[in-house]
């Protein structure tokens, strides 16, 4: 199944829903411990880096510092589609909240403190609701 390419159906159609939990990043200098349950995994010539559950690391003793929410848009955006990272980003911006996105296949996810949470997604839903 294709993905949308066009930036105005992206963003009036992008529906954003806050996970549930609270998530860390933690980094390795190999690879992650077995048993682990990361929601992302990035390797970088540094070492890897997963996204995980606070509650996992917490009971694992693994070291973190940035509490994030998990934000989803739930539209099917393609990989090769253009704007969507910055539109997104740029709103989340002017509202002072920081904003780490992952690309998964098919949908864009959003990290931002957890503190920040409900004003991102408010600020999300206002974005689409501007391009409705």
């Amino acid at each position: 199944m294709a993905g949308e390419k066009d930036l105005r159906t992206l963003l009036a159609t992008m529906e954003p829903v806050l996970n549930e939990g609270r998530f860390v990043y933690c980094t390795f200098p190999g690879r992650a411990p077995a048993g682990l349950r990361p929601v992302v995994t990035v390797a970088e010539p540094e070492g890897v880096t997963v996204v995980v559950e606070q509650a996992e690391a917490d009971a694992l003793g693994l070291t973190y510092g940035y509490v994030a929410a998990w934000i989803t848009l739930r539209v099917h955006s393609a990989l090769e589609a253009v704007g969507l990272t910055a539109a997104v980003a740029g709103r989340l911006a002017e509202h002072g909240i920081s904003c780490n996105v992952v690309a998964g296949f098919h949908h864009d996810h959003l990290f931002v403190g957890a503190a920040d949470a409900e004003r991102a997604l408010a600020a999300l839903q206002e974005l689409a609701a501007s391009y409705g």
